[in-house]
């Protein structure tokens, strides 16, 4: 078994990050099986590394090697170029044509950007993983193949299997043995090791000196985040070869050229709402339609209590929990005092017993919640203003019984009206 030095010098990859010697060394231990494997990390850090090391290393490293960029071939055709099809199966297809499982049959497959197949195309490849069997685009004739597959993707895959963008078990069948390459920013040592390797290698190609660095411009080369990572870094050292006369860059020179960035700190994102937190208007309508319905519930059971026991101070002792709910607290601000002063006689709870007969007579004012349409161009503002003016109409300005009909409490009734200065 090669050495990871010599598998590095051997396949042009530079670093001596931690992370980057395991994942080679999980790569040189995994070539000689089967096995499936999936290189994840972010674009750019040079993932297409990872499959050319197992090939190489493995008994199938004189069969075919072909990667794919699934990411690449329109949707439409994906099905074609992996799986081939026959002649007539589709507009334009003038000819049988062979896969590229087809062709490889024996050797390895690069699925490059596997998070972005179609979840159609997700089913075919999901059958070849289990047990090599295919079938061509317009052919009911079952194909085997023997294809080794390595995939790679820079797509988070559990939020993408969430969002069923992809299919759980075909994760866990490419994933086998799962390679991460690390990000550039968490390579510190690695980075201007890189960048002197590119500016030796385009002073080569374009016949010039090579571009130096300036101490303070090592120091800004390490501080860049590197979003492009490897790719980035790449093209960075290829411009300032190329465009810079001076061949000592300064850290004012390197500035000019890399992506400006208003800070290093990562963004904090909500990724979850919260409990409060509606996506829509009819979201909160809802919402206080199901609160006015608890409400008219908890009312429902208030007058069951005074028809069976008639004695209201032992009710209102009994339900204290529940008239506090309905009507909130009796310690309201002395403005609110103040104003209700003249309608207190509503408050009061009649001494005798509700007779049952008298309670079926009573029209059910509750009716309108049965009623209500949705006006997707009124905001929801609109429609609670609508609410409160009907509901008092209909009581002739009696605040408690048009709280009671809104499923609130009186005195939040009353900050409404003085929200919408009725």
């Amino acid at each position: 078994m090669e050495s990871i030095q010599a598998i590095k010098q051997r396949f042009g990859i530079i670093g001596n990050t931690r992370a980057l010697n395991r994942a080679i060394e999980k790569a040189i231990q995994v070539a000689p099986t089967d096995i499936s494997v999936l290189v994840t990390g972010e674009s750019g850090v040079g993932k297409e590394s990872i499959p050319k090391i197992i090939h190489q290393l493995s008994h199938r490293k004189h069969n075919k090697y072909i990667a794919v960029n699934c990411g690449a071939i329109p949707e439409g055709t994906i099905d074609s170029e992996l799986f081939g099809h026959e002649k007539g199966s589709f507009t334009g297809a003038t000819q049988t044509r062979e896969g590229y499982f087809e062709v490889a049959d024996g050797g390895t497959i690069f699925l490059d950007e596997v998070g972005e197949l179609p979840l159609t195309t997700q089913v075919r490849l999901l059958r070849v993983l289990e047990n090599g069997e295919f079938l061509k685009v317009g052919s009911s004739k079952v194909q085997k193949t023997n294809v080794r597959i390595v995939a790679a993707t820079n797509v988070n895959m559990f939020e993408a299997i969430e969002k069923e963008k992809f299919r759980e078990d075909l994760f866990y069948r490419l994933s086998t043995v799962d390679i991460h390459l690390p990000p550039l920013r968490d390579r510190q040592e690695d980075i201007h090791l890189l960048f002197r390797k590119f500016a030796s290698d385009f002073a080569l190609k374009y016949k010039m000196p090579t571009i130096k660095l300036t101490d303070a411009a090592v120091q800004m080369l390490l501080k860049h985040r590197w979003a492009g990572n490897i790719r980035q870094l790449r093209n960075i050292a290829e411009q300032l070869s190329v465009l810079e006369q001076n061949r000592t860059i300064s850290a004012e020179t390197l500035k000019s050229y890399l992506p400006a960035t208003s800070s290093n700190l990562p963004a904090v994102i909500k990724t979850s709402k919260a409990e409060s937190d509606f996506s829509s208007e009819r979201e909160i309508l809802y919402k206080v339609l199901f609160d006015m319905k608890s409400d008219l519930n908890d009312l429902k059971k208030l007058t069951l209590e005074l028809m069976k026991n008639g004695n209201t101070k032992d009710v209102e002792k009994n339900n204290e929990s529940l008239i506090q709910k309905i009507y909130g607290n009796d310690e309201d601000d002395a403005e609110y005092e103040e104003d209700t002063v003249d309608n207190n006689e509503v408050l009061s709870i009649p001494e005798h017993a509700v007779k049952r007969d008298a309670l079926d007579t009573i029209p059910d004012k509750y009716h309108f919640a049965e009623e209500i349409e949705e006006e997707e161009t009124l905001s929801l503002q609109d429609k609670e203003l609508e609410l409160i003016k009907k509901s008092l109409e209909r009581h002739q300005g009696k605040r408690k019984l048009a709280a009671a009909e809104l499923g609130i409490s009186e005195r939040t009734l009353y900050r409404k009206i003085k929200q919408y200065d009725l």
